[in-house]
């Protein structure tokens, strides 16, 4: 995960440049007031020396004893604090350090009532804090809440630090059902989606969300049908839920479930692209539903961009035609389909072959053996195109014999018309 260095470059931005407060409530109490204004000015010096420790006690007594004297005090507090925290080498003094940077923005909240501000701040602090305290994450992960509904949104670098809280949130604490961290995997994504359309670069986020989700193992075939999938048969029109569902269908490889199949469907009827239309015919086609298929594939070629996609469906509708018996416009349909893209001629003609193969029956008239065996002459000249050897072989074992063409009077070499739906004139030739 490659989100140290960008947070701790975020943290430079959000610790510099912090405005001082211009109003002052000095004590009217001459004594407590001289008192304020050596300790206030005590720490400041030593917080510009970086002496952050020994800043941390005139600035305590300030905190405690004139919380409202000037809204700086919580502003260079933070500071103070967090810089007592680093240089301070005991875990249990250091640990006191960082609890007193999250008091100083609740006590600022408590008096200013100005969380929009700073509450982004505090939720960035925390997690360089507390992201490996089991007990503490929740509340961090709560401030990167209140931010994002009191402001509507974070910093998209910080978007990764809030997911890594979740996960760990998840991992420590069982903090959530599967289907409450697919909910916020999808907030968080849409956070980024937002940063996108403003410009931003926000590639190196996305990857760390998803490596995080991947890494929570929650997510399978299993997980998608037994658990995402009744929410859409309960709402079978919503379509959030049926994009999660495809998403993760295809990013885990989930095809044959019921579910996949009904996300499909609704995505494909209301929003049909040419891969969506393709799919989900394919899908009805290797279920045996090719009356189902059809109309899709024929939905899809109008979806299809180029020649490539065409010929493509061209080929699937080959088969529906051939499954429906339909073997006339089953050739049609294969035969454009290798005009479209010549990576499919093997294919295509290997159908026709094989359709012609099965014409034996549809066209025979039992007058002449070698008109009735001209199909599979026909059939042959298809595998040839196809280089289909096994099929050539096949077909040639189908021939006429030299005896059968000389009873009937005809020779090799000389052509015949098949008839019948085939249509083909072809070269007389003998099985031996």
């Amino acid at each position: 995960m490659k989100i140290k260095s960008t947070l701790l470059a975020l943290g430079a931005v959000l610790l510099a440049g912090f405005a001082q407060a211009q109003d002052w409530n000095w004590p009217t109490e001459p004594e407590k007031e001289a008192k304020a204004r050596e300790y206030n000015a005590a720490y400041v010096d030593y917080m510009k020396s970086e002496q952050f420790v020994e800043a941390t006690k005139p600035l305590n007594w300030l905190l405690v004893n004139v919380p409202d004297l000037n809204e700086s005090i919580y502003i260079n507090g933070v500071n103070v604090y967090k810089g007592a925290a680093d240089k301070t080498a005991d875990s249990a003094q250091k640990l006191v350090y960082q609890d007193s940077v999250m008091a100083i923005y609740e006590k600022r909240g408590e008096i200013y009532d100005n969380a929009p501000k700073w509450i982004e701040n505090k939720a960035y602090f925390g997690y360089q804090f507390f992201k490996s305290n089991k007990d503490k994450i929740p509340g961090v992960v709560a401030d990167f809440e209140k931010a994002i509904e009191l402001n509507g949104n974070i910093n998209y670098q910080l978007v990764a630090a809030y997911f890594d809280l979740i996960y760990r949130n998840y991992a420590y604490n069982k903090a959530y059902t599967g289907e409450q961290i697919l909910s916020l995997y999808e907030k968080s994504n849409g956070l980024l989606d937002k940063a996108a359309s403003e410009g931003k670069d926000v590639s190196t986020q996305k990857s760390t969300l998803e490596t995080l989700l991947v890494a929570m193992e929650l997510i399978d075939c299993d997980f998608i049908e037994n658990t995402m999938g009744p929410k859409l048969a309960a709402d079978p029109t919503n379509e959030t839920i049926a994009n999660q569902i495809f998403k993760y269908s295809v990013q885990y490889k989930c095809f044959g479930s019921n579910s996949f199949l009904a996300a499909l469907e609704l995505i494909d009827s209301n929003k049909p692209t040419f891969a969506t239309s393709q799919v989900r015919a394919m899908r009805y086609m290797s279920a045996g539903d090719f009356d189902k298929a059809q109309p899709v594939l024929e939905k899809a070629l109008t979806l299809a961009e180029n020649d490539k996609q065409k010929g493509e469906i061209m080929m699937e509708l080959a088969k529906v035609h051939t499954q429906a018996g339909r073997k006339a416009q089953a050739r049609t349909a294969a035969r454009e389909a290798a005009s479209l893209d010549s990576e499919l001629t093997a294919s295509a003609y290997s159908l026709i072959g094989d359709l012609y193969m099965s014409a034996f029956n549809d066209c025979k008239g039992g007058e002449s053996r070698a008109k009735d065996y001209s199909v599979f002459i026909a059939a042959y000249a298809a595998y040839q195109r196809a280089g289909d050897s096994k099929g050539m072989g096949s077909a040639r074992s189908r021939f006429p014999s030299k005896e059968e063409l000389f009873t009937e009077g005809l020779q090799a070499g000389s052509s015949i018309s098949t008839g019948c739906w085939v249509g083909e004139t072809v070269t007389l030739a003998t099985r031996d």
